[in-house]
């Protein structure tokens, strides 16, 4: 009887272990501890990162333990064909659930800016005047004052006109000019290794990686602008957190990428990657091409429309 690590026709089953039980506390732990910081700082009472930094930690050492295996089981030749069809797949509903984490906020944008604002402007069925609304509201987005102007100061500045310097009027732009010339740069990096050509599928994806270092940086640069010269926080009312929800996730799933990608460059180093098996490669390519499709509707949706 043909060994089921084996034989291509038998669906690969790994032994059994311990890293789901551990990556469930390490979640749970790392959630609640955030739960806990967000009520205690509401509250006004002090509280630790203690709990959060111990999950955080189990978290990234089951991850980093999990997949070290699953590359290792790769390398040694037990990744059947059907067992690299379910990678497949787990890559492609994980990317389609992204798809609606990111559709969920787009929508959030649509609605405050489309029918929200309208309906307090006092237009359609459903529209709110009179004594509902402070005299000065102004039904157009972004909506830059708020009610209590004092307790919640809106923002001084929308990020659609910028006026603060020259330089910032432009950074969205090299933004979006930087991730989708990464989009090119990993193609190449995909293209080399369909050639056999490690040099260049080194350089590439090496190349793609500082262009997401760069990415981070340069967004890390306009919210320190925002806070500092522009009075455009969280705390600025229903602009300032459609603005930092959005870009601040996807700035979270761009340095997730980037992770992914050195990660990647690592393999490439070591020889991991050939013209018939390089999925952990597309795998994260597909990921990076995701990001910047969402990255170009942020720069549309949010800074220019």
């Amino acid at each position: 009887m043909a060994n089921a690590e084996t034989d291509q026709s038998v669906y690969y089953v790994p032994h059994s272990g311990w890293y789901p039980v551990v990556l469930a506390l390490g979640l749970m732990l790392t959630v609640t501890g955030l739960a806990s910081w967000l009520n205690d700082t509401k509250a006004g009472e002090p509280h630790t990162w203690t709990q959060s930094i111990i999950g955080f930690a189990m978290v990234a050492f089951v991850l980093y333990c999990w997949f070290a295996k699953v590359i290792a089981e790769n390398q040694q030749g037990l990744a059947n064909e059907q067992l690299k069809r379910s990678y497949v797949w787990g890559m492609g509903w994980f990317i389609f659930s992204e798809v609606m984490f990111f559709a969920a906020f787009f929508g959030a944008l649509f609605y405050t800016r489309s029918i929200a604002v309208a309906w307090l402007g006092g237009d359609g069925a459903k529209g709110l005047t009179g004594d509902y609304l402070w005299p000065e509201f102004d039904a157009t987005w972004p909506v830059m004052t708020n009610p209590d102007a004092n307790a919640f100061p809106g923002p001084g500045q929308n990020m659609q006109a910028p006026s603060v310097s020259s330089w910032y009027a432009y950074l969205p732009f090299w933004n979006t000019a930087i991730l989708l010339f990464s989009s090119v740069t990993i193609h190449w990096a995909h293209s080399a290794i369909k050639a056999n050509n490690r040099k260049k599928l080194i350089g590439w994806l090496g190349l793609t990686v500082l262009l997401g270092i760069i990415f981070v940086g340069l967004q890390i640069e306009e919210y320190v602008i925002a806070y500092t010269q522009m009075g455009l926080t969280l705390d600025s009312g229903i602009y300032g957190s459609t603005f930092f929800l959005l870009t601040g996730f996807h700035g979270f799933h761009v340095t997730l990428g980037t992770i992914i990608l050195i990660v990647q460059l690592y393999r490439a180093i070591k020889g991991h990657f050939n013209a018939k098996d390089c999925f952990g490669f597309e795998a994260a390519s597909w990921y990076w091409h995701f990001v910047d499709v969402v990255w170009v509707g942020l720069f549309i949706f949010v800074y220019v429309l």
